[in-house]
């Protein structure tokens, strides 16, 4: 990865921030900018493995040079995608643009890395009932809200009881990839399962209040706004973990969701046991869901607005795994016709026979004919 005249870069001086205060500092402002815990996740660890390679000194102390020896390490060592190559460079721009508020116009000048169009693995409706078939209980409901609704695994496991509208068979993902609300469908074959896992949350919610806990965290400012909705059951996660914890400065009992590992894992593992060939994840459930919509005839734009993609370009990757392979188009080879593949055949048993030094025995049919024509 060049950077165009990383040599006579001049950089201007940046603020000395100590470093115990770095990492709490970026977080505050990704979160001031509404960026998702996800991605204060990813940047705090892009930093904090920036630092790292570079001997644990301080970001004020580094450049272009020792920004692009990174960025060239990953991809030559790590081995890194395009993407986690290009989302390490933003975390690195926002590190000294925002936290260190000093002009970054020799980083806009590095290459990123070009992003290769790759097109998703598509399960057959066959292959699909089959992994389907292989999951029980809560990651049976979980895979069927993915494909049947087109979920991603972080919102069908972050899904809350006030979510579902089972009357109209209809769910609202909150705050989902980008911060962008969305509804989509339930399959009506789930409805029934959905609302006894409902009844099951309520019942679990008055066992945890009964025994001081009960609590459970809420987004953005609505813990200050409306304090008591903590502890209201509506507001329970649908799929709820095993286990409590103890909140940090609360000192509360808190449930949080089911973790979205053990639904990966299930999902595999189901693959593997369908003896499906492909590579099966939960992801692999939400193209399927695009693409058998395609197949169905509905419309590139509701596909669109169910699978909650900003841009429209970005569902259109799945008419690309519909006209896979020339759909509607016959091999050349088919016009040879099944001649070939005779003659093929008989050419591989004659060599056969050849090598091993014994003729080749007729066919039963002539062997019965030129009997008779003996006898006669």
């Amino acid at each position: 990865m060049a950077v165009p005249g990383c040599g006579e870069a001049k950089l201007e001086p940046m603020p000395v921030l100590p470093s115990s205060r770095l990492l709490p500092t970026l977080r505050a402002k990704l979160r001031t900018k509404r960026y998702s815990e996800r991605t204060v996740e990813a940047y705090g660890a892009w930093v904090r493995r920036y630092v790292t390679f570079h001997g644990m000194r301080h970001p004020s102390e580094l450049g272009p040079r020792e920004v692009e020896a990174f960025l060239t390490d990953l991809a030559t060592r790590s081995h890194v995608a395009s993407a986690t190559q290009n989302q390490a460079l933003a975390a690195i721009m926002f590190l000294y643009r925002e936290v260190f508020g000093t002009p970054t116009g020799w980083l806009d000048g590095m290459i990123r890395a070009k992003r290769p169009q790759r097109l998703p693995v598509v399960l057959t409706r066959e292959e699909v009932a089959q992994v389907l078939a292989e999951l029980r209980g809560t990651s049976w409901m979980l895979a069927m809200l993915m494909y049947g609704g087109g979920l991603r695994v972080s919102e069908a496991c972050g899904l809350r009881v006030k979510d579902l509208d089972l009357s109209e068979c209809r769910l609202t993902i909150r705050h989902g990839k980008g911060g962008k609300d969305r509804v989509t469908m339930v399959p009506e074959v789930l409805v029934g399962q959905l609302e006894r896992q409902i009844e099951e949350v309520r019942i679990l919610h008055a066992r945890d209040v009964a025994t001081g806990g009960g609590a459970v965290a809420l987004p953005g400012a609505m813990a200050s706004k409306s304090p008591a909705a903590a502890w209201d059951w509506r507001w329970m996660w649908l799929f709820p973990a095993t286990r409590r914890y103890i909140e940090g400065g609360t000192r509360r009992k808190m449930r949080h969701h089911l973790h979205e590992t053990v639904v990966q894992r299930a999902v595999q593992r189901a693959g593997c046991a369908a003896g499906i060939s492909k590579r099966v994840t939960c992801h692999t459930l939400r193209h399927s869901f695009a693409t058998h919509l395609l197949e169905s005839g509905y419309d590139i734009r509701t596909i669109q607005e169910l699978l909650g993609h900003s841009d429209v370009s970005t569902t259109m990757i799945y008419t690309h795994v519909l006209n896979k392979g020339g759909v509607g188009v016959r091999s050349p080879a088919d016009a040879l016709g099944g001649s070939l593949v005779d003659a093929r055949q008989t050419a591989v048993r004659g060599r056969t026979s050849t090598a091993s030094g014994r003729p080749e025995e007729p066919k039963s049919g002539s062997g019965r004919r030129l009997t008779r024509n003996a006898g006669e």
